[in-house]
């Protein structure tokens, strides 16, 4: 399927494109262009749109709005070190965003279109892509109901948008966040929407989010809805656990149940850690196998991954159980080196083995 390119008139200049590039931060600045694809029940998949950045016009009635019906996806495109532009795995993306779909009853894009739109949103935008290790082009494709109506019954028409942003590093990787585990709040139960990108799983957790910054923390991290006591993710991210030191380490990470978000990242980082020779596990971990293993020094690194902040060390955990501190508190040597290894592919400085990035331009 082609796609109908217009390109903005009111682009904005190269200078100012630069200074933004330079200091981009996370979604504060946005391309010139976004894609915008429709869909019906009656006709299917329409011809996709490149054009300018601008607000949308929606119903009232619009189904969104009162049920829900969103899902959306996260991904990067790297400068390389000779200036061209590659994607990190969006064959991936493509078919988490396919499965979300089917999880919310909206209609699931093809995979060869997903990827087609993303192509050309970022060749048209190749400008806006930071030169800088670390910092990338975020994109974000979305989809979400648009049928006006209130009928509680799945909409028969669908908006597929396309937008992207010059990002910089989510949190400081040179400090570890603070965590506070949730005991009040559940994000997912099996059945629920935990493995779906839905835009209402982040919605539910804001009140927790708000209650670990009130504790002096920097993210939330969720445990199990029955038994409430089996680590599951931190915010939006995956958890990884380091066990032991040196060559002999295990990296360890909760094991994918069905409540948690099947991360890219996540996935990744399971071939680099092997790739480096450590051992890696996938498994179940109490509150009290933390706790327990922080204090008996068998856990010696945590870090938080995902796609926006890469790889967060994670330094102290708060509770009403107590607080515990993992190691120094300070990111670890193992979580930097998987941080830096991962980095590297991405930026084409570490040789791609598993055939990960994808280039566009």
């Amino acid at each position: 399927m082609s796609i109908t390119i217009n390109p903005s008139s009111h682009a904005v200049s190269d200078s100012d494109r630069a200074e933004k590039v330079a200091a981009p931060g996370f979604g504060k600045y946005y391309t010139d262009h976004m894609v915008v694809c429709e869909w019906t029940e009656a006709d299917g998949w329409g011809v996709p749109e490149l054009k300018a950045y601008a607000p949308i016009s929606l119903d009232p009635a619009a189904m969104v709005f009162h049920y829900g019906q969103e899902i959306f996806e996260g991904m990067k495109a790297y400068r390389q070190p000779d200036g061209s532009i590659s994607l990190f795995r969006p064959e991936a993306n493509a078919a988490r965003f396919k499965r979300s779909a089917a999880r919310i009853a909206l209609p699931e894009m093809p995979e060869e279109l997903f990827l087609e739109t993303v192509d050309a949103l970022v060749k048209q935008d190749a400008g806006w892509v930071p030169d800088k290790v670390g910092e990338s082009l975020y994109i974000r494709p979305f989809m979400f109901a648009t049928e006006v109506g209130l009928g509680v019954r799945p909409s028969n028409r669908a908006l597929y948008m396309l937008i992207a942003t010059p990002a910089g590093a989510y949190f400081n990787p040179a400090n570890a966040v603070t965590v506070w585990i949730s005991t009040e709040y559940v994000r997912a139960a099996l059945g629920g929407t935990g493995e779906a990108k839905c835009g209402g799983n982040y919605a539910a957790s804001l009140v927790a989010q708000r209650a670990a910054a009130k504790e002096g923390c920097d993210q939330v991290v969720w445990i199990d809805a029955v038994e409430r006591k089996w680590v599951e993710e931190m915010g939006g991210m995956n958890l990884y656990f380091v066990k032991g030191s040196g060559a002999d380490a295990t990296i360890f990470t909760p094991k994918l149940t069905g409540t948690l978000l099947p991360g890219i990242t996540r996935d990744s980082i399971l071939s680099v850690a092997a790739d480096l020779g450590y051992k890696v596990e996938e498994g179940m971990i109490s509150v009290d196998d933390w706790r327990d293993g922080v204090a008996s020094g068998e856990i010696t690194e945590i870090f938080a991954c995902g796609t926006a902040a890469v790889v967060s060390p994670v330094g102290c955990a708060k509770s009403v159980m107590g607080t515990w501190v993992t190691g120094d508190g300070k990111p670890g040597v193992i979580t930097m080196q998987i941080r830096n290894a991962l980095l590297g592919i991405q930026h084409g400085t570490v040789a791609d083995s598993h055939h990960w990035m994808k280039k566009v331009l």
